[in-house]
């Protein structure tokens, strides 16, 4: 294992790790939603409803992902942690291109649960390896890159998902947008360096500790004890919740209500989720860090305003009856909430200790996985088949309505809870440099 130690502040290599590491979110969220754009497809063929698809698409993957995810983190505060997201993307990479050769429901399941796997082990020390590379003024700008991965992922499941599976098909879209995730574990491997852990850790009192990882109930304790830790983590668990119920099921609501092909509806969404989703989670890290230079209250309190505002947005477009306004609408609130994510990521990682970082991450990436995934997807296909009856097609739209007003209105309630932490207890990480 190599275990060479890079400089963690300044030059430009730093932000070639950061847009490798981004590059590794963008294929975990296009391994995770490509299905979406294939639904449609492999529900015909396997003859599935909608709480079938739900399973499928969200339940199935959140199951090992939910038993390993601490774990997962556990080793990332205390391994070599780009080995780790190296081996990780490669493993479930190979899962996911393994979903193009199921025979039906349930070995379609298994390849999923496999997808789930891999994926444990790449966020937690992706989000470590950052904080040790960036100092923690301009931590919030540097998460919003990282996390615009979370964007680039279902731009390229559904503009490239969607004109694969319209040329090929779709048990080839899984194994062509899959194998390229192995290549990029493999140069990430031989390129990125480790760096040194705890770098920026400014509470000296604890310095000596820094790099010693405590026992898991200790760190399990001490977590809990961390107001700013717990708030952010459920909070930003709701303001996800929404967000993967439309990554899964916007595209089949297009095609069952407006009539439009895999293909069109791919590159529509893939515009969109790139040119609205990118500049809003760059921006809304730089405008997190500004305003948290005059009140670190900022970072939870943008976080709620930005939520608060989303939810009209999405509400209405699941209501119109044209395709153009839905879109529109969509990707108003689509900006909106994605600008909040680098101040969210941010916030999780500067609150707590160098050798929690990663448990922190799996903590928070299990508790909006198994909201955004485990319960979402399952939940709201279950509803649209209940109402399919009174509804027809609108259904799942209205499934959809119910999950982004009572999310969002937590999460908001949740950011503002968020702030009187921070104002309590202020984070010296947090603390401009």
């Amino acid at each position: 294992m190599k275990t060479s130690t890079a400089p963690a502040s300044g030059g430009v290599y730093r932000y070639y790790v950061l847009v490798m590491l981004m590059l590794t979110f963008m294929f975990n969220i296009a391994d995770r939603l490509v299905m979406s754009i294939l639904i449609e497809d492999i529900k015909a063929e396997f003859v599935l409803s909608d709480t079938q698809i739900g399973l499928l698409a969200g339940t199935a993957f959140t199951f090992f992902y939910l038993i390993l995810g601490v774990p997962a983190g556990r080793l990332a505060d205390r391994t070599n942690r780009k080995t780790m997201v190296a081996v990780s993307l490669a493993l479930w990479s190979l899962m996911s291109a393994l979903c193009g050769a199921a025979l039906g429901f349930w070995t379609l399941l298994l390849a999923r649960l496999g997808v789930g796997v891999g994926e444990a082990g790449g966020g937690p020390p992706s989000a470590s390896i950052i904080t040790d590379y960036f100092a923690p003024h301009e931590l919030s700008r540097a998460m919003g890159i990282f996390a615009a991965g979370a964007v680039l992922g279902p731009v390229l499941g559904y503009a490239a998902g969607g004109l694969i599976a319209e040329t090929y098909g779709w048990r080839w879209t899984f194994v062509i947008l899959g194998l390229p995730g192995i290549l990029l574990g493999i140069l990430l491997y031989y390129t990125v360096r480790e760096p040194r852990r705890g770098r920026f850790y400014r509470q000296k009192t604890k310095a000596a500790v820094a790099d010693k990882q405590e026992p898991f109930l200790v760190t399990m304790r001490s977590l809990w004890a961390n107001s700013v830790f717990v708030r952010v983590v459920i909070a930003n668990s709701f303001t996800n919740m929404p967000a993967y119920a439309f990554a899964i099921w916007l595209a089949p609501m297009l095609i069952r209500n407006f009539d439009v092909s895999q293909g069109d509806i791919g590159l529509y969404l893939g515009a969109m989720l790139f040119f609205g989703g990118v500049p809003g989670m760059i921006l809304g890290g730089y405008l997190a860090d500004f305003l948290a230079r005059k009140n670190p209250r900022w970072r939870p309190w943008y976080c709620a305003l930005a939520v608060l505002l989303t939810m009209p947005f999405w509400t209405l477009c699941l209501l119109s009856t044209s395709l153009e306004v839905t879109l529109a609408l969509y990707l108003c609130g689509y900006i909106l909430l994605v600008s909040t994510q680098g101040a969210a990521i941010s916030m999780v990682q500067a609150a707590v200790m160098p050798t929690e970082r990663g448990t922190a991450s799996s903590i928070s990436s299990l508790s909006i996985t198994l909201l955004g995934y485990g319960i979402g997807p399952a939940l709201i296909g279950l509803m649209s088949d209940n109402w399919a009856g009174a509804y027809g097609s609108l259904s799942l739209n209205y499934a959809v309505i119910a999950t982004v007003v009572v999310s969002l209105s937590l999460a908001t309630v949740l950011f503002l809870w968020t702030g009187k932490a921070v104002n309590q207890e202020p984070s010296p990480a947090l603390a401009p440099a």
